[in-house]
């Protein structure tokens, strides 16, 4: 699906997919979880992202912990042990049991630090889960209602769209994936981006938010290609391309 200028250029589906069929998403989730803080930093739930993590989760009461903050979460830079490197991994590492624990809150809370905060970047799908932890204390909403209610309804989304569980009985999104929507509905999400979080007059997305997420951030080097869950373009930066990016070749 190709849109320039609000103009929608070419769609096609394969392998028996068409404009009514939900797409699964994996890491691209990530980039809605990133939007979501924004905006709650805005409506005053959040204070900012220099916020400790232990602000909100209290639990957090290893040593160190209190050093980790949202920014260091949206940039992959809290220093927390990881294995699986976010892309493999065993079947006992974090990729596994980030992905299939049936209780991914509690499974967050056992988290622990390896190296100092900031000094260190690694993908680590504990970050969105503590940042799911955070919305959903901060806001005092689930974090797929909050979703509805800040982005797909504001959007005019052609379907409604889910997010997948970690079960029925914790019923926590899985926040480093699944979130379930058509192909136009996940472009609209972009499109948003493209305009600066506005959209038909509505400041959805703060457009600070939306600079800050997509950047090229040169004060680092090598500079940086990972902003607050997007991946952006250093090989050309004067394009400002920047994309959510999913396991299996999943782009926006």
């Amino acid at each position: 699906m190709v849109i320039y200028d609000d103009t929608l250029l070419y769609e096609e589906y394969f392998n028996g997919y068409d404009r009514e069929s939900t797409q699964t998403s994996f890491s691209v989730a990530k980039s809605f979880v990133s939007a979501l803080i924004g905006i709650a930093i805005e409506e005053g739930y959040i204070g900012s992202v220099d916020d400790p993590i232990t602000k909100y989760i209290p639990e957090l009461e290893q040593p160190g912990m209190d050093k980790i903050t949202i920014h260091h979460l949206l940039t992959m830079s809290s220093g927390l042990k990881y294995s699986g490197e976010g892309g493999g991994g065993g079947p006992l590492g974090d990729d596994a049991k980030t992905y299939y624990d049936p209780n991914l809150r509690e499974l967050a809370l056992t988290v622990g630090l390896e190296v100092e905060p900031g000094r260190r970047w690694e993908y680590n799908n504990y970050h969105p889960l503590l940042l799911g932890m955070v919305l959903e204390r901060a806001t005092g909403h689930p974090v797929a209602t909050y979703l509805s209610q800040k982005i797909w309804r504001p959007l005019g989304m052609e379907a409604e769209g889910s997010w997948s569980l970690d079960s029925e009985s914790s019923g926590f999104e899985k926040m480093e994936s699944g979130i379930n929507a058509r192909a136009i509905d996940f472009a609209k999400f972009g499109w948003l981006y493209l305009k600066r979080g506005e959209w038909d007059g509505e400041q959805v997305v703060p457009a600070s938010w939306v600079e800050q997420s997509t950047r090229v951030e040169t004060t680092t080097d090598p500079a940086d290609f990972y902003q607050y869950f997007w991946w952006v373009d250093v090989v050309e930066p004067e394009r400002g391309r920047f994309m959510p990016r999913g396991n299996l070749g999943q782009f926006i």
